[in-house]
């Protein structure tokens, strides 16, 4: 068993290191978390290569483009909802969307190419795949978006670790469902687009 979570453990001790450096200055973000994406691809495709989907590739996209539209609507009431609310909650979501947000676009690209990709074929296709070998799919899911929010530890806001969690929470559980990376990528694709730039903010 100590064999099996060596390279995941591996894994996650790298990434968090080049985290910690990716979050050193705001200027250089995209460039270091573009590079920190790759190297989960490489490390994820060495270990473990890539899973084949249960789905043809039409219906991932299908199921993809459908829970990203899904999850986006979701976010989009709940923002209304917080409007109605005291306190800043609305705030909150506009802080994240702001910090984030591509600016220019390479960075588009590489959101859209290399960054999302990375995130699940790393998060889903690698450490929650793994886990599931010895673990309850409840369980997976749990430790997975624990581990993936805590890479953001080193942003020094919460609102980063707090969206990585639900975002791997949601994804999580649709893979553990449907078992294809490829839907996954789609579907956390969409929302990104969708947040970033169907402006409701």
């Amino acid at each position: 068993m100590f064999k099996q979570f060596l390279w995941p453990a591996v894994g996650l001790a790298v990434i968090h290191l080049l985290m910690y450096f990716t979050f050193f200055d705001q200027k250089i973000f995209w460039y270091l978390y573009s590079g920190t994406a790759l190297v989960m691809i490489a490390f994820s495709i060495s270990q473990s290569g890539i899973e084949k989907g249960r789905h043809p590739i039409n219906r991932s996209i299908m199921y993809g483009i459908f829970s990203g539209l899904i999850l986006y609507g979701i976010l989009f009431f709940t923002y209304q909802l917080f409007l109605l609310l005291p306190g800043q909650l609305d705030e909150i979501i506009s802080s994240l969307y702001k910090d984030l947000k591509p600016d220019m676009v390479w960075q588009l690209l590489s959101l859209i190419l290399i960054i999302v990709p990375a995130e699940e074929i790393f998060w889903r296709g690698f450490i929650q795949r793994k886990l599931l070998e010895k673990a309850s799919p409840v369980m997976s899911v749990a430790i997975t978006s624990i581990l993936s929010a805590s890479v953001f530890l080193y942003s020094g806001e919460w609102t980063w670790m707090a969206a990585a969690f639900m975002g791997s929470i949601i994804w999580g559980i649709i893979y553990n469902w449907k078992r294809s990376i490829s839907l996954i990528v789609i579907s956390h694709l969409v929302f990104d687009l969708l947040f970033f730039y169907v402006v409701f903010i």
